[in-house]
């Protein structure tokens, strides 16, 4: 188990980051739109969404993270090969999270790791080692691959729907209001935006604590999948800590680059991103926080005024969406043979 030890470290460790940078990457896929409709200051926004992004992955149960534990069938490989394209595919995940970041660029941190894991496994163990589950759909299960790239392309669909239909209803419904209606509605989203918190937390770090799971699985440290206690809470921790440091720059286009946000379009963003991810969650089906709260958004605009939507903007941000999957894998690909000669492996 010695000889195994420094892998086992780096792996954490990068589990760890990768779950910091989706904090700070994904946090302003929560507080763009309360910022935007100017219901908190950045301050406040910080403060309520991380204390909910903490508890979060602490409440939220485990069925995210199971569907994770599940992607890769690893157990049959030499423990360190193991540990090797795990660190791989995590570090490319992590990457793609500060180049996107640096970019200003909403990409997907899941889509990220999906790739991240999917191109090292391909390099340094072969297709045979990844659970596809395409098969399987056939027969009527849902499982491996097939399920997250289902939840992930399914959600934001899901996500522009809810928010076309809300936008309607909310408009027929409030079509006598006062212009001071507005007060009230800033005053709703500190009760949406901890929701939408709660609800990335429960997806989202349930992701890396999977991964992490795995990780103590393939090392020999557990005997079966169960996310330990402590497992949750540093990935709750970290999550928390990225979403303290903020990514600004993506708060920019999220909240002001795709459609102008005032207070009603916050709320039903939030809360059209609050139901299919808390939704998502409870069907351990890992979604994209980044894609579901941008399509919220452009379903809220086209529903409200479709020539007042930056469709630019939003064809930039499914470009990034497209090319995440391939992009991460291939650096994956790269780096597991330069890990497995650094490690001289």
């Amino acid at each position: 188990m010695e000889a195994l030890f420094p892998f086992v470290g780096v792996a954490i460790i990068i589990v760890l980051v990768f779950d910091y940078t989706n904090g700070f990457h994904d946090a302003s896929n929560i507080i763009a739109s309360v910022i935007a409709s100017r219901a908190m200051t950045p301050v406040q926004a910080v403060l309520v969404v991380a204390i909910f992004e903490f508890l979060g992955p602490l409440l939220g149960g485990t069925a995210v993270a199971n569907t994770i534990g599940t992607l890769l069938d690893l157990s049959f490989l030499p423990k360190a090969d193991a540990l090797l394209i795990m660190v791989s595919g995590l570090f490319a995940a992590v990457f793609w999270n500060l180049f996107t970041w640096w970019r200003g660029l909403p990409s997907s941190s899941s889509h990220a790791l999906t790739g991240g894991l999917i191109g090292a496994t391909i390099i340094g163990a072969g297709n045979e080692h990844i659970v596809w589950g395409f098969n399987a759909v056939c027969h009527g299960q849902i499982l491996g691959v097939s399920k997250v790239l289902l939840a992930l392309f399914l959600s934001p669909p899901l996500g522009f729907m809810i928010g076309f239909i809300l936008q309607r209803l909310t408009i027929f419904l409030l079509r006598s209001a006062s212009p001071s209606i507005n007060n009230q509605l800033r005053s709703t989203q500190w009760l949406t935006a901890a929701a939408l918190a709660f609800s990335h937390g429960a997806n989202d770090a349930q992701k890396s604590m999977g991964v992490l799971t795995l990780i103590l699985l393939l090392s020999g440290e557990i005997d079966s999948f169960r996310v330990p206690s402590w497992v949750m809470l540093f990935c709750a921790s970290a999550m928390t800590a990225g979403v303290l440091t903020g990514g600004w720059r993506i708060v920019r286009t999220l909240g002001f680059a795709i459609y102008k946000i005032r207070p009603i379009h916050a709320l039903n963003a939030q809360l059209s991103a609050c139901a299919t991810i808390f939704g998502s969650s409870l069907l351990g089906a890992p979604v994209s926080t980044t894609h579901v709260v941008a399509s919220a958004i452009m379903g809220i605009g086209a529903s409200d005024r479709p020539r007042a939507v930056r469709w630019g903007k939003a064809l930039e941000i499914l470009r990034t969406w497209l090319i995440t999957i391939p992009g991460s894998a291939m650096i994956a690909g790269v780096c597991f043979p330069i890990f497995a000669h650094f490690f001289n492996h």
